[in-house]
């Protein structure tokens, strides 16, 4: 509590509302699964390192169908994980070196959690930003960074890994990019199919591996209807697809094997994030690769009992009846209610929205950005402290290290998904008083910053 008179209203919370997880479902899915002395057995004992295959198969069936890529998707090219974010760290341990590879490039705005995994992995200084527009990465502002990489690599004499052994089952790549590219966290933002084809063929020009957040793809509805209708396929093919087939795919002349992209798959966002499970999928190579991480070797499959009751509800169709008729239904009308309010109060002030021509959105986010001379930071703090409205500011979405990017100082992102719905108009509406008070004070001539009392912004709270 912290002793304001109006209740609070977490617009920063990246996470489901609770009353939109599958309890009746995942209850239904574990008795079954407990029930059966096999099926229990197997999920209670160590699994395969790279996941039960009936999972795998499953994953594979329905990623198909969502997807539709040029061939079907083999389940040998899936391996089960614990989330997107073990999923990263793996990758990391497996298919870079903290020497030989050069910088993990990411798409800014970022998704800030991921900085950490990335420091923690011996790349503390060397993370680059490279700024999206209205379709996505900016291509030209990578390929120039990574030609300057290159050539301070070779003047260094880094030619080869220095750190990790050579293994058979891995490679080291020379770069890492990060991207979210469908419905972004945070910008919202779904990247067009020409930038990402030309991204594969820049990571192939320079030895790099692309890591996709894939997490939101399949929380996706149209603008035009209400109700929207289930979308069960998706807006794009994703960065690995276009790597698989893309001017010769992988299996093309002078390739390794490995590729150039990794999907990165989640249960948390489609189930619940308690879950802790998820998959990637990469060429088989790839993912024999990764199923052979250090922490996997010694421990087995990760979330082995969860991946489980996840066969079940994929089985049974219920995961699927779960996202279309629940899950996308509820965040279309999260998303239009929060959408209007912000038509109604806020663009009137000045505030801009992204890729407004878009007929089909998704994900979790709403990316804002203010007039001038309006700073996000303030408009954060001070949001807290007279509305009792918490906002994420751009600058939390930074990548760490690296230049300042003046960009985001203008920017705010609102999450939908977790707040009640009655409650997102009212959400908008203290933004739109706190936004007026400011506005009232520059026209003053009063500072702005003089309204906050409190300014830093330190792992998203506020001191």
């Amino acid at each position: 509590m912290n002793g304001h008179s109006k209740a609070l209203i977490n617009l920063l919370r990246g996470w489901p509302n609770a009353g939109l997880l599958p309890k009746a479902q995942f209850r239904t899915a574990t008795a079954k699964l407990l029930s059966d002395p096999d099926l229990s057995s197997e999920g209670l004992l160590y699994g395969p390192l790279p996941g039960i295959k009936s999972l795998r198969v499953e994953l594979a069936a329905w990623l198909t169908r969502f997807y539709k890529p040029e061939r079907s998707i083999e389940w040998e090219r899936i391996c089960i994980s614990g989330g997107a974010s073990q999923n990263l760290a793996c990758i990391l341990q497996v298919f870079s070196d903290p020497v030989f590879t050069r910088n993990i490039w990411m798409v800014s705005p970022t998704y800030f959690l991921a900085c950490r995994i990335f420091e923690d992995s011996g790349f503390v200084g060397r993370l680059k930003r490279v700024p999206e527009d209205d379709d996505g990465i900016d291509i030209d502002y990578l390929r120039r960074g990574l030609q300057q990489s290159e050539r301070d690599a070779q003047s260094n004499g880094n030619s080869k890994p220095m750190l990790k052994p050579q293994r058979a089952w891995n490679k080291v790549y020379r770069h890492i990019i990060y991207a979210v590219p469908t419905f972004a966290n945070p910008s919202s933002k779904t990247m067009s199919l020409e930038r990402r084809q030309q991204l594969v063929t820049v990571a192939r020009e320079y030895d790099a591996l692309i890591v996709t957040d894939d997490v939101y793809d399949q929380l996706q509805w149209t603008v035009s209807s209400n109700p929207s209708p289930a979308l069960k396929e998706a807006v794009q093919p994703r960065v690995v697809d276009i790597d698989r087939f893309h001017e010769g795919g992988v299996g093309r002349e002078g390739a390794d094997g490995f590729g150039n992209a990794v999907s990165s798959g989640s249960f948390s966002k489609i189930v619940a994030p308690g879950c802790r499970s998820g998959w990637a999928e990469g060429t088989e190579k790839f993912i024999s690769g990764l199923s052979n991480a250090g922490s996997t070797n010694s421990g087995s499959a990760p979330s082995q009992l969860t991946a489980s009751f996840m066969t079940e509800l994929l089985a049974s169709g219920e995961l699927e009846n779960h996202l279309y008729t629940t899950l996308q239904p509820s965040y279309a009308r999260r998303h239009k209610i929060m959408v209007d309010a912000i038509k109604d109060i806020l663009l009137p002030l000045g505030i801009t929205l992204p890729q407004t021509e878009r007929t089909i959105v998704g994900g979790y986010f709403m990316w804002m950005s203010l007039p001038t001379p309006l700073k996000a930071d303030d408009l954060a703090v001070y949001a807290e402290q007279e509305e009792n409205i918490i906002v994420a500011p751009g600058s939390l979405f930074g990548v760490a290290g690296d230049v300042k990017d003046e960009e985001l100082e203008r920017e705010v992102r609102l999450c939908f998904a977790w707040v009640k719905e009655d409650i997102i108009r009212e959400s908008i509406e203290r933004l739109g008083r706190v936004i007026c008070r400011m506005q009232d004070a520059d026209a003053n001539g009063q500072e702005i910053s003089s309204l906050v009392s409190r300014k830093k912004v330190v792992d998203g709270r506020y001191q």
